[in-house]
């Protein structure tokens, strides 16, 4: 009989969340399985092989949509495909800084000639990038230099927020998954309150509480905010909070990158503008907050899958440094 691993010692094995796993079960990707007189879910080593195989493409960059294409596709042409325009993403990326790094050696070799950066739009820029005047190969225009400029904003474009103060009705479980259980009860809560409907503007912010690690036998915690009227009446099982707003950095994600907290946080280091301002500590994520957008509109439909949810945004808590 095969050896079977619960959800929790694949996740050790594969440094990959309890969550993370769930959404692989949910885009198709991965099937856990229930056994007789078990509670848990299990994996059998097949599962965990393509698990590995999911992560692997992952680190290549690759979206899941493709991921499933290149594990179910028998057809060897349809995969070559899918790896040759991903090639072609890169070079393109590849392009792009390698024309801004040809840029700012020639501004290295030219760094007594001020002209160079004189005018706004770097006008002295383009003219001196010249096959006469440099060892460039191929003259670099400023619709070039903005191409490139945009080509790398795409792959990381930090926004500047400031949340304002607000209520909200807050839902916190500790256990095994609990990002499963506290999103069941959410979708509840918002479905059988209405909350939609009082007020189309609600938000869903959630955030470790305490994070994996801290507690022993694998367990840990999940809390989800949903903004609420003041005077809006909860269930039992739901706190009232009264948040006091902040400024935080913010990335874009889709749902699963959620390495990019690490982005995020090399982002607010080097900045040389902001500071990290944790809130609080290693229990609740120091502050930081994952936004699910249009998650109370899609909870109040059933999920319907319109292509509005699976975006989240990351909040890195910071303030302006000191002069």
């Amino acid at each position: 009989m095969q050896k079977m691993l619960t959800v929790t010692q694949v996740s050790r094995a594969c440094g990959v969340s309890t969550r993370m796993l769930r959404y692989y079960e949910k885009a198709g990707l991965i099937a856990s399985r229930r056994v007789e007189d078990y509670a848990y879910r299990v994996y059998t080593p097949e599962d965990v092989t393509r698990l590995v195989q999911i992560l692997v493409l992952r680190k290549l960059r690759m979206p899941l949509k493709d991921i499933a294409l290149l594990l179910q596709e028998k057809d060897p042409s349809r995969r070559q495909e899918v790896y040759q325009r991903h090639m072609a993403d890169i070079d393109r990326e590849t392009e792009a800084l390698g024309m801004i790094r040809r840029i700012l050696a020639h501004l290295a070799d030219h760094t007594d000639d001020p002209a160079l950066l004189s005018s706004p739009e770097l006008a002295a820029l383009t003219d001196a990038l010249t096959p006469a005047k440099t060892n460039l190969k191929e003259e670099v225009s400023m619709s070039d230099l903005n191409q490139a400029s945009q080509v790398l904003d795409e792959k990381l474009s930090v926004r500047i927020v400031h949340l304002p103060p607000f209520t909200v009705a807050s839902y916190h479980y500790i256990g095994h998954e609990p990002e499963e259980v506290v999103g069941s009860r959410g979708v509840r809560f918002v479905q059988e309150s209405k909350l939609y409907e009082v007020k189309p503007d609600a938000r869903m912010f959630g955030f470790n509480h305490p994070n994996p690690g801290i507690l022993e036998n694998d367990l840990h915690g999940y809390e989800e905010w949903f903004t609420i009227p003041e005077d809006f009446p909860l269930p039992d099982d739901f706190t009232r909070q009264h948040f006091p707003g902040g400024l935080y950095a913010v990335l874009t994600i889709k749902f699963g990158d959620f390495h990019h907290w690490w982005t995020l946080n090399q982002w607010v280091e080097k900045s040389e503008e902001f500071d990290i301002d944790w809130r609080g500590d290693e229990n609740t994520m120091g502050g930081c907050l994952e936004e699910h957008l249009n998650w109370v509109r899609s909870a109040h439909l059933g999920m319907p899958g319109d292509g509005s949810e699976g975006q989240i945004d990351l909040m890195f808590p910071i303030k302006r440094k000191e002069s």
